[in-house]
């Protein structure tokens, strides 16, 4: 398999897997928890926040929440790329793929498919 067919599989499989399902669990614990069996606090409030919203409002919630998991995923492959860098940190960090370097381009190619997905 070509190495850049590689970094895009790698990539839409990451986007699926991070992004899309990781959003639908959100959006099925926001709708289908019942506030009065929940013990954790964050989710009682989380989900008494929801659920006073609109549909609308509900929607930009989710947004949100799906732009803070791509916005995450990306910072993390920009610090693997090499793009961006941890602070205190001086390891250079890389990520192969079957053995081959992605060259630095996971995080490029991440938010190109972001734009074409939307």
């Amino acid at each position: 398999m070509r190495k850049n067919k590689m970094n895009e599989d790698f990539i839409k499989s990451v986007y699926k897997t991070i992004v899309q399902e990781n959003k639908e669990i959100y959006i099925d614990l926001l709708n289908n928890t019942n506030k009065d069996e929940v013990s954790n606090e964050y989710w009682k409030q989380s989900s008494k926040l929801y659920n006073e919203l609109s549909q609308d409002r509900k929607d930009v919630f989710i947004s949100i929440i799906e732009q803070i998991i791509v916005d995450t995923v990306s910072n993390m492959f920009g610090i693997i790329d090499g793009s961006s860098t941890l602070h205190g940190c001086n390891a250079e960090p890389k990520l192969l793929l079957d053995g081959n370097d992605t060259e630095g381009e996971l995080q490029d190619l991440f938010l190109e498919y972001v734009e074409d997905v939307e």
